[in-house]
């Protein structure tokens, strides 16, 4: 896109026609748009990646606690059929584990709801991306073409990416 978007600049500084050099700067903002656009899908994709795997993580640990538990409830079952009395000891850990897979449960959730979110606002500020890729190659159509039809067009989808940005900062 830099590439194109140099060419434009070269074209529209050797070409009389003034309207040429609007469509240089039209995109050259389309490209810093696209810019900003890129690095925050970007972040969004790697903050959903980093609460996938802390959700994983919380339900590896959600599972460790619950073998422990029936362990715990298989060594008591065990004893009862001994005839042996089964501890308090036994009980309050079973418990103990219960409440513990409560709060690991509620913490892989909450995990997994933001690891959605960012990869939804991902997803939106991609397809900005790409209207801002496409608006500039439009662009660069516009001048080779000198058809100011291209250059509106390239506008229109560049004010799509712009919406897309905005939904991505402000959007829940």
């Amino acid at each position: 896109m830099e590439a194109v978007q140099e060419q434009i600049g070269h074209h529209a500084a050797r070409s009389p026609e003034k309207w040429n050099s609007w469509v240089a700067v039209t995109t050259a903002v389309l490209a810093a748009l696209a810019a900003i656009t890129s690095l925050l899908a970007g972040h969004h994709a790697n903050e959903a990646m980093l609460n996938q795997i802390q959700s994983a993580s919380q339900w590896s640990f959600f599972q460790a606690k619950g073998i422990k538990s029936e362990a715990v409830k298989t060594r008591m079952e065990i004893g009862k059929m001994l005839g042996q009395p089964v501890g308090s000891k036994d009980e309050e850990q079973k418990d103990r584990y219960a409440e513990e897979q409560k709060e690991i449960r509620k913490v892989a959730e909450e995990k997994q709801e933001l690891a959605e979110f960012h990869l939804r606002h991902h997803v939106i500020l991609a397809r900005g991306v790409t209207m801002f890729q496409i608006a500039i190659a439009i662009s660069a159509i516009a001048i080779l073409t000198k058809r100011r039809s291209f250059w509106i067009l390239s506008m229109v989808l560049g004010v799509i990416g712009s919406g897309s940005l905005l939904h991505g900062l402000l959007g829940r």
